[in-house]
C-alpha cells in the first residue's frame, strides 16, 4: 500500500499490505521487513546526535554494559565532552528521545506510519552504539518499529513477558534474568523490525550503528481510569447514588451479595456509558505534549470564546496576508492533533486541550489530523465557514502550524 502526504511517498511494509500487517502482526508477533526504506540514510550524523545530548532540554541516556557502578549502568544527560572521552572503547549506547520534536526530517519520517492512528504515535528515539553496544535483554509495554539507519545490529527475539517475568537484581534497567531466544536477525540500513508489546528482545551492535525506534503511546489501564474519572466526575451529581430497590430479605445481613455487586457494576457502567466523555479521555491524554514546557501553548478556552463571537475579519485578512507567497504550511514538530465526531459536532483535541466545533469543520479537521504538511491553497479551500477560519487563525497564532519546510524526502 502506498500513501502520499503532500508529495511524500510512503511504503514501509515491504511485501506486506497494510491489511495483512494489521491482521497478522500488529500487537501479535514480530515481523522483519527487509528494505523497508531502500537506500535509507541517517538523518543526523553521530557527532551531531551526541551534541544533542549536551543540551539541557533534550532527554538523553547512556547505557554502559560494563559500567564503573556495575553492569548495565545508566546515566542521564545532559552530558559533557569529558563524559564521552571517559567512555570505554566498546559496549555502550547513547539514546536520544523525541528527536522528531527537534529535527523536521525526523518528524517527516513518522509520516510513513500514518497507516496507524496518528494519535497513537509517541516519538522517534535514536540509538547510537559502539561495537557490542546494547541495552540488554528486555521487553517494552508498547509497539515499536526498529529501523536500521547505519551499520548493523543483531536482534535476538525471545519470549512473551509480563510483570511476573524475572528481572536481574542490581541494574537500574529492567534486564530480563531469563531470556529464551527464539529467533535472530541482523539488520542492515533500511531494514526494519516490528515488535509487539511485551515481547523480549535483545539488540547488539556489530560495530558502530544507529537504530531509529518509532514507539507508540500505550497508556496503562490505571492511567486511563484516572483520566476517565477526571473527565467524568465533574458531570456527576449528588443525586446519582448507589440504590437497591426491590431489595429482598437475605440470610446474613453482613454479606455483600452478588446482587449488590451487580447494582454497583450497573451504576459504574451507566456513568461510563458516554462516548463523548470517553473520547475526551483519549483525545486529551494522547495529544498531550511529551515535553509540555517546550511545546507551543494552546488555549481551548480562548478559542471557544472566539468561536462564539463573530469572525474576526481583520485577523483573517492578516492571516491571508501572512500566507502570501507561502506554498505550504507545516504542523509544528511538537503539535499533536486528533478529533472525534459527536452527533452534530466535532471535538478537536490539541496539546491535551479539547474544543467543540460544528460539523462544517470536518474537512479541515480531518486534513489537520491526517498529515503534517498542508498546501496553502488546499487548506484555505477547506476553511469555508467562520469556525474553520477561526480555528486556523488560532493554530497559526499559537505556532501549532507554521510556514512549511521544503519537502524533505524521508527516504534519503
Amino acid at each position: 500500500m502506498y500513501l502520499t502526504v503532500v508529495g511524500i511517498s510512503m511504503h514501509v511494509l515491504g511485501h506486506l499490505t497494510v491489511e495483512e500487517f494489521l491482521r497478522d502482526y500488529w500487537q501479535q508477533k514480530p515481523v522483519l521487513i527487509r528494505n523497508a526504506l531502500p537506500e535509507f540514510k541517517a538523518l543526523i550524523p553521530a557527532d551531531e546526535l551526541a551534541g544533542m545530548s549536551l543540551e539541557e532540554d533534550i532527554e538523553s541516556r547512556l547505557i554502559i554494559e560494563e559500567g564503573s557502578n556495575g553492569p548495565w549502568e545508566i546515566r542521564k544527560g545532559p552530558f559533557s565532552e569529558a563524559d564521552y572521552r571517559a567512555l570505554p572503547d566498546n559496549k555502550w549506547t547513547l539514546l536520544i528521545q523525541a528527536v522528531d520534536q527537534y529535527l523536521p526530517e525526523a518528524a517527516d519520517l513518522l509520516e510513513h506510519f500514518r497507516f496507524l492512528p496518528s494519535w497513537r504515535i509517541d516519538d522517534l528515539m535514536i540509538s547510537y552504539a559502539v561495537d557490542g553496544g546494547s541495552v540488554g535483554p528486555h521487553y517494552d509495554q508498547y509497539d515499536v518499529f526498529l529501523l536500521q539507519a547505519e551499520g548493523q545490529r543483531e536482534w535476538r527475539i525471545g519470549q512473551m513477558c509480563s510483570e511476573q517475568s524475572s528481572i536481574l537484581e542490581g541494574p537500574a534497567l529492567r534486564i530480563l534474568a531469563d531470556f529464551k531466544e527464539t529467533e535472530r536477525w541482523v539488520l542492515n540500513p533500511g531494514d526494519m523490525l516490528y515488535l509487539p508489546p511485551q515481547l523480549a528482545h535483545y539488540g547488539i551492535s556489530q560495530g558502530e550503528c544507529m537504530t531509529y525506534s518509532i514507539g507508540f503511546r500505550a497508556p496503562s489501564t490505571a492511567e486511563l481510569l484516572e483520566r476517565t474519572l477526571d473527565t467524568i466526575l465533574p458531570t456527576l451529581t449528588e443525586d446519582q447514588r448507589y440504590a437497591d430497590p426491590n431489595l429482598t430479605l437475605q440470610k446474613n445481613t453482613g454479606e455483600i451479595g452478588d446482587d449488590a455487586i451487580q447494582r454497583l457494576r450497573s451504576l459504574l457502567e451507566a456513568s461510563l456509558n458516554n462516548d463523548r466523555l470517553l473520547a475526551d479521555t483519549l483525545g486529551q491524554l494522547l495529544t498531550e505534549s511529551k515535553y509540555p514546557d517546550q511545546a507551543p501553548e494552546f488555549s481551548a478556552e480562548e478559542l471557544t470564546q472566539n468561536l462564539t463571537a463573530s469572525l474576526d475579519e481583520e485577523a483573517w485578512q492578516n492571516f491571508i496576508e501572512d500566507l502570501h507567497d507561502i506554498p505550504t504550511l507545516t504542523r509544528s514538530e511538537a503539535a499533536r492533533f486528533a478529533w472525534h465526531r459527536s452527533g452534530s459536532h466535532l471535538n478537536f483535541y490539541a496539546q491535551g486541550e479539547n474544543v467543540t466545533l460544528p460539523a462544517t469543520t470536518e474537512r479541515l479537521v480531518a486534513m489537520l489530523g491526517n498529515q503534517r504538511h498542508y498546501e496553502v491553497c488546499t487548506i484555505l479551500e477547506s476553511a469555508q465557514d467562520d469556525a474553520s477560519k477561526t480555528l486556523l487563525i488560532a493554530l497559526w497564532q499559537h505556532q501549532l502550524i507554521r510556514e512549511g519546510d521544503e519537502y524533505g524526502n524521508p527516504d534519503n
